[in-house]
C-alpha cells in the first residue's frame, strides 16, 4: 500500500485482504486532530480524509515552533512539507532531523523543506505541466512543482516562455503534449495563463506572480487580468504555488481514475 494512503487505498486494502480490519480501523483514526500544546491542531489525517498532505506554512511562525510541529508531523504520519521557510531556520531544522534519522530536503528557489522517514510518494500518472512567463515567477512555480510532485504527479516544465516573445512558448507547449492539467505563473500583465488556454485542450491554472511594479504592481495587475480572462481559467491567489499545485494534482488524479 502507498506509505501516505487515501481512504480509497485502505478500504481497497482491506477488500483485497492485504490489510486486517484492525489495521485499517487504526489507518482510517488518521482522521483525527493531534494537540500540539497550545500552540497548533495538527491534522494529521488529511492525506487519508483529501487526498493531499498537510503543508506546515513557515512564515510568521516561531522558528522552535515551527521546528515542533514539523517533527510531530513526521512522527505521526511519516512525512512533512513545509513552504516559505527560511534557509537558516531549514538548517536547524536538518540538524534535529538528523537525530532521529529524518531525512530532510530544502529547495531553496521555492524556500520549501520537506522532512521524511519514509520513501517518497509513488507516481499515480498524472503529469502536470507548469509554465512561467519570465524567470522572476521560477520561485513560485517550483512551490507548485514540489506539491504535485508530493501528491504523486509527474511534473514537465518550461520557463521563461512568455507573451513578449511568443514564439518560445510552442516548443515548450509541446514538450507537455498528454499533460491532464497546466499551471500557469506570470506576473507584471498576467497575459500568458490566457494564451496557454487557448491552445491547450486540458484545464489551465493562473497563478499571478508579484512581480512589476508601479501602478497595479506586486501580481495586482496580473490577478485583475487573469480573473478578467476570456479564455477558461481557473485563478489562484498571488504568489499562491502551494494552492495551485494540490489543485492541479487533484485534477491529474481524477484524469488518471477517469473521473468527473
Amino acid at each position: 500500500m502507498n506509505p501516505l494512503p487515501t481512504l480509497r487505498d485502505i478500504l481497497n486494502a482491506y477488500k483485497s485482504g492485504d490489510i486486517s480490519l484492525s489495521h485499517a480501523e487504526e489507518e482510517i483514526q488518521g482522521f483525527q486532530i493531534e494537540a500540539l500544546g497550545e500552540i497548533a491542531r495538527i491534522d494529521t489525517g488529511r492525506t487519508v480524509r483529501c487526498g493531499m498532505p498537510e503543508v506546515v506554512l513557515g512564515e510568521g511562525k516561531d522558528r522552535n515552533h515551527l521546528i515542533e510541529i514539523i517533527l510531530t508531523l513526521v512522527r505521526r504520519t511519516g512525512r512533512c512539507i513545509a513552504t516559505r521557510v527560511p534557509e537558516d531556520v531549514s538548517d536547524e531544522i536538518r540538524g534535529v532531523a538528523a537525530e532521529e534519522e529524518f531525512s530532510c530536503e530544502y529547495h531553496p528557489v521555492a524556500r520549501a523543506l520537506v522532512v521524511s522517514r519514509l520513501p517518497a510518494p509513488s507516481l499515480h500518472g498524472g503529469i502536470v505541466g507548469i509554465v512561467t512567463a519570465g524567470t522572476s515567477d521560477i520561485r513560485v512555480a517550483e512551490e507548485a512543482r514540489i506539491i504535485a510532485e508530493e501528491m504523486g504527479c509527474r511534473v514537465i516544465t518550461a520557463f521563461d516562455v512568455g507573451a513578449a516573445g511568443i514564439h518560445r512558448l510552442f516548443p515548450a507547449l509541446r514538450q507537455m503534449q498528454g499533460a491532464d492539467v497546466y499551471i500557469v505563473a506570470a506576473g507584471r500583465e498576467g497575459t500568458l495563463p490566457a494564451v496557454v488556454a487557448g491552445l491547450v485542450s486540458r484545464p489551465v491554472i493562473g497563478v499571478p506572480v508579484s512581480t512589476g511594479y508601479g501602478y497595479m504592481g506586486q501580481g495586482e495587475a496580473a490577478l485583475g487580468s487573469m480573473l478578467q480572462s476570456c479564455s477558461v481559467i481557473a485563478v489562484v491567489n498571488i504568489d499562491a504555488g502551494f494552492t495551485a499545485g494540490a489543485f492541479a494534482a487533484q485534477i491529474a488524479r481524477g484524469a488518471q481514475n477517469g473521473e468527473d
